[in-house]
């Protein structure tokens, strides 16, 4: 199958403005989030609404294409950036992956993994999570938690604990159930892509902003792989200093 990998990154961010361009040993982090994607698939292009952005990916060698300022999400903005990559190219795809342009240490073996969801039947949307080891993520409303059915398919996605363990302390819950944060990466048909960019916001994802809430509010499957590899995502300043 033909992958499209696309980098969603913004300049402007309420808790890290300038995220994509901060340097991590000498390279910005938008490189390097680059350059371990291009690791496991062949097209990549970093979507952006800034012009600096832009420059930088050109500096090093990437392909970048400018988008829309109003996305409210980088699903939307990844809609945009495959129409135009297409567009330029004349090239189609089967899968566009979604690779958040904070995450530069993702690792190959995770973005293949979420591709290879696509050779078992017709799959929608694909994500990974991965099996929570410590007590204090369960509670940690920054990693959203995911809870999945037998086939694989996610019932819901939340910043609360998932599920509710009844009769049983809080500290003890870790032993008594498996628990899984979502990795905020995802692969979608080209087709499943433009048609949730044109949903409306829904309840459950407004209530938790998450935007897989809207999907499944509207009928649409999330394939579900467990990855046993972290990520480590830097969402503001002081996860800089955490990764170094």
């Amino acid at each position: 199958m033909e992958c499209l990998g696309i980098i969603p990154a913004r300049y402007q961010s309420s808790r890290f403005p300038g995220k994509p361009l901060v340097e991590i040993k000498g390279k910005p982090m938008i490189q390097r989030t680059w350059e371990q994607v291009k690791k496991a698939l062949e097209n990549v292009v970093v979507a952006t609404d800034d012009e600096r952005i832009k420059k930088a990916v050109d500096d090093f060698g990437g392909m970048a294409v400018m988008t829309s300022s109003g996305h409210q999400s980088g699903t939307e903005r990844c809609g945009e950036a495959a129409d135009i990559f297409s567009s330029n190219t004349g090239k189609k795809y089967d899968i566009i992956i979604n690779i958040q342009g904070d995450e530069p240490f993702i690792q190959p073996e995770q973005i293949r993994l979420l591709a290879d969801c696509f050779n078992e039947g017709k799959v929608d949307i694909a994500t990974l999570v991965k099996k929570i080891d410590s007590a204090d993520d369960i509670f940690n409303p920054n990693f959203p938690k995911a809870i999945f059915n037998k086939y694989g398919y996610a019932i819901y996605f939340s910043r609360s604990p998932l599920p509710f363990v009844r009769g049983k302390e809080e500290k003890d819950w870790i032993q008594s159930h498996d628990f899984y944060r979502h990795i905020g990466m995802y692969a979608y048909r080209p087709d499943i892509l433009h048609k949730i960019t044109r949903l409306e916001p829904t309840p459950l994802e407004l209530a938790e902003s998450l935007e897989q809430n809207r999907w499944i509010e509207n009928g649409y499957s999330i394939k579900i792989k467990e990855t046993t590899l972290d990520t480590i995502g830097i969402d503001i300043p002081e996860d800089i200093e955490k990764m170094k």
